[in-house]
Protein backbone atom coordinates (compact mmCIF):
# COMPACT_ATOMS: atom_id res chain seq x y z
CA UNK A 1 0.00 0.00 0.00
CA UNK A 2 1.26 3.77 -0.31
CA UNK A 3 2.62 5.44 2.46
CA UNK A 4 -0.12 8.09 1.67
CA UNK A 5 -2.67 5.52 2.84
CA UNK A 6 -0.57 5.43 6.68
CA UNK A 7 -2.74 7.71 9.28
CA UNK A 8 -1.34 6.29 12.06
CA UNK A 9 1.82 4.56 13.84
CA UNK A 10 1.93 2.73 17.00
CA UNK A 11 5.40 2.15 18.25
CA UNK A 12 5.58 -0.64 21.40
CA UNK A 13 8.87 -1.02 23.77
CA UNK A 14 9.37 -3.63 26.06
CA UNK A 15 11.82 -6.11 27.57
CA UNK A 16 11.27 -8.58 30.85
CA UNK A 17 7.72 -9.39 31.19
CA UNK A 18 6.89 -8.27 27.60
CA UNK A 19 5.42 -11.06 25.91
CA UNK A 20 2.56 -11.83 27.90
CA UNK A 21 1.60 -8.22 27.97
CA UNK A 22 2.03 -7.92 24.22
CA UNK A 23 0.13 -11.18 23.46
CA UNK A 24 -3.00 -9.77 25.04
CA UNK A 25 -3.06 -5.97 22.69
CA UNK A 26 -2.21 -7.95 19.58
CA UNK A 27 -5.30 -10.61 20.70
CA UNK A 28 -7.38 -7.75 21.15
CA UNK A 29 -7.06 -5.66 18.14
CA UNK A 30 -9.34 -5.55 15.33
CA UNK A 31 -8.11 -5.34 11.30
CA UNK A 32 -6.11 -2.36 11.40
CA UNK A 33 -7.00 -0.45 8.64
CA UNK A 34 -5.22 2.81 8.44
CA UNK A 35 -2.49 1.94 10.89
CA UNK A 36 1.10 0.31 11.58
CA UNK A 37 2.36 -1.19 14.82
CA UNK A 38 6.08 -2.00 15.06
CA UNK A 39 7.11 -3.93 18.50
CA UNK A 40 10.83 -4.35 19.77
CA UNK A 41 10.63 -6.62 22.54
CA UNK A 42 13.77 -7.19 23.99
CA UNK A 43 14.58 -11.28 22.94
CA UNK A 44 17.21 -13.72 21.97
CA UNK A 45 17.92 -13.63 18.03
CA UNK A 46 16.91 -17.12 17.80
CA UNK A 47 13.79 -16.47 19.91
CA UNK A 48 11.76 -13.79 17.73
CA UNK A 49 10.54 -16.32 14.96
CA UNK A 50 8.61 -18.09 17.13
CA UNK A 51 7.49 -15.10 19.55
CA UNK A 52 6.06 -13.74 15.92
CA UNK A 53 4.58 -17.50 15.20
CA UNK A 54 2.76 -17.48 18.58
CA UNK A 55 1.66 -13.92 18.46
CA UNK A 56 -0.20 -15.08 14.83
CA UNK A 57 -2.28 -17.56 16.29
CA UNK A 58 -4.27 -14.91 18.34
CA UNK A 59 -4.23 -11.90 15.56
CA UNK A 60 -7.04 -10.53 13.21
CA UNK A 61 -3.94 -8.51 11.48
CA UNK A 62 -0.68 -9.83 9.35
CA UNK A 63 2.27 -10.35 11.72
CA UNK A 64 5.49 -10.36 10.62
CA UNK A 65 9.51 -10.01 11.14
CA UNK A 66 10.61 -6.68 10.29
CA UNK A 67 13.00 -7.09 7.57
CA UNK A 68 16.06 -5.13 6.58
CA UNK A 69 14.81 -3.03 2.94
CA UNK A 70 11.14 -4.53 3.52
CA UNK A 71 8.29 -1.73 2.79
CA UNK A 72 6.37 -1.22 5.37
CA UNK A 73 2.58 -1.82 4.62
CA UNK A 74 -0.87 -0.51 6.34
CA UNK A 75 -2.60 -2.88 8.08
CA UNK A 76 0.44 -4.44 9.34
CA UNK A 77 2.06 -5.81 12.53
CA UNK A 78 5.71 -5.94 12.72
CA UNK A 79 8.51 -7.48 15.35
CA UNK A 80 11.89 -6.22 15.12
CA UNK A 81 14.98 -8.57 15.64
CA UNK A 82 18.28 -6.56 15.46
CA UNK A 83 19.08 -3.15 15.17
CA UNK A 84 16.22 -2.21 13.85
CA UNK A 85 15.34 2.07 11.97
CA UNK A 86 12.97 3.16 9.98
CA UNK A 87 13.68 5.43 7.08
CA UNK A 88 11.80 6.98 4.09
CA UNK A 89 12.46 6.81 0.45
CA UNK A 90 10.39 7.73 -2.08
CA UNK A 91 7.60 9.12 0.24
CA UNK A 92 7.32 5.20 1.48
CA UNK A 93 8.51 3.78 4.48
CA UNK A 94 10.78 1.07 5.06
CA UNK A 95 12.96 -1.25 7.69
CA UNK A 96 16.58 -0.55 7.79
CA UNK A 97 18.25 -3.18 9.68
CA UNK A 98 21.69 -4.42 11.15
CA UNK A 99 22.45 -7.13 13.69
CA UNK A 100 22.68 -5.94 17.21
CA UNK A 101 25.93 -5.61 18.34
CA UNK A 102 26.72 -8.14 21.36
CA UNK A 103 26.50 -5.25 24.09
CA UNK A 104 23.44 -3.82 22.91
CA UNK A 105 19.98 -4.82 23.30
CA UNK A 106 17.80 -6.92 21.24
CA UNK A 107 16.10 -4.66 19.40
CA UNK A 108 17.03 -1.68 20.87
CA UNK A 109 14.04 0.42 21.40
CA UNK A 110 15.50 3.95 21.75
CA UNK A 111 17.21 3.39 18.02
CA UNK A 112 13.39 2.71 16.61
CA UNK A 113 11.97 5.48 18.66
CA UNK A 114 14.71 7.19 17.73
CA UNK A 115 14.50 6.84 13.90
CA UNK A 116 10.96 7.52 13.72
CA UNK A 117 10.35 10.86 15.49
CA UNK A 118 11.09 12.89 12.40
CA UNK A 119 7.91 11.28 11.07
CA UNK A 120 5.74 12.30 14.50
CA UNK A 121 4.08 15.46 12.86
CA UNK A 122 2.99 14.07 9.77
CA UNK A 123 1.91 10.86 11.10
CA UNK A 124 -0.44 10.35 14.07
CA UNK A 125 1.88 8.59 16.81
CA UNK A 126 1.43 6.29 19.36
CA UNK A 127 4.44 5.17 21.44
CA UNK A 128 3.87 2.69 24.27
CA UNK A 129 6.70 1.17 26.97
CA UNK A 130 5.57 -1.68 28.64
CA UNK A 131 7.59 -3.65 31.30
CA UNK A 132 11.60 -4.16 31.41
CA UNK A 133 14.24 -3.76 33.39
CA UNK A 134 16.68 -0.83 32.64
CA UNK A 135 15.64 2.41 30.65
CA UNK A 136 15.82 1.30 26.90
CA UNK A 137 13.11 3.43 25.17
CA UNK A 138 13.01 6.59 27.19
CA UNK A 139 15.53 8.56 25.15
CA UNK A 140 13.60 7.34 21.79
CA UNK A 141 10.11 8.35 23.72
CA UNK A 142 11.27 11.49 24.70
CA UNK A 143 12.34 12.53 20.73
CA UNK A 144 8.54 11.29 20.11
CA UNK A 145 7.10 13.30 22.78
CA UNK A 146 8.81 16.30 21.51
CA UNK A 147 7.97 15.44 17.85
CA UNK A 148 3.96 15.41 18.58
CA UNK A 149 3.78 11.71 19.26
CA UNK A 150 1.15 10.82 22.34
CA UNK A 151 2.99 7.98 24.45
CA UNK A 152 1.96 6.20 27.68
CA UNK A 153 3.76 3.74 30.06
CA UNK A 154 2.75 0.59 32.27
CA UNK A 155 2.16 2.51 35.68
CA UNK A 156 3.90 1.00 38.83
CA UNK A 157 1.23 -1.66 39.91
CA UNK A 158 0.33 -3.12 36.15
CA UNK A 159 4.40 -3.61 35.30
CA UNK A 160 5.77 -6.84 35.83
CA UNK A 161 9.36 -5.40 36.04
CA UNK A 162 8.84 -1.36 36.64
CA UNK A 163 12.21 -0.11 34.90
CA UNK A 164 11.70 1.11 32.27
CA UNK A 165 7.94 2.26 32.85
CA UNK A 166 9.22 4.61 35.84
CA UNK A 167 12.18 6.02 33.74
CA UNK A 168 9.86 7.00 31.17
CA UNK A 169 7.54 8.43 33.89
CA UNK A 170 10.50 10.85 35.23
CA UNK A 171 11.94 11.40 31.99
CA UNK A 172 8.89 11.74 29.11
CA UNK A 173 6.85 15.04 29.81
CA UNK A 174 3.31 14.38 29.34
CA UNK A 175 3.22 10.51 29.42
CA UNK A 176 0.52 8.81 30.42
CA UNK A 177 0.61 5.93 32.89
CA UNK A 178 -1.92 3.08 33.41
CA UNK A 179 -2.47 -0.31 33.34
CA UNK A 180 -2.24 -2.72 30.56
CA UNK A 181 -5.84 -3.16 30.22
CA UNK A 182 -6.37 0.75 29.62
CA UNK A 183 -3.49 0.65 27.43
CA UNK A 184 -5.11 -2.34 25.37
CA UNK A 185 -8.07 -0.14 25.33
CA UNK A 186 -5.83 3.20 24.29
CA UNK A 187 -4.63 1.03 21.61
CA UNK A 188 -7.75 -0.43 19.98
CA UNK A 189 -9.32 3.09 20.14
CA UNK A 190 -5.96 5.03 18.76
CA UNK A 191 -6.20 2.32 15.70
CA UNK A 192 -9.88 2.35 14.69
Amino acid sequence: MKHSALKKFVLIGASTGGPGQIEKIISALHPLESTVIVIAQHMVDGFVPSFVNRLRHNSKNPISMAENGALIEVGHIYVCNGHTQIIQQSSQLYFLQKESPKESYNPNINLLFSSFSSFAKAIETLAVILTGIGDDGVNGCNELSLNSAKCITENEQSAIVDGMPSRARAVVANIKATNIDEIIQIIKEFSE
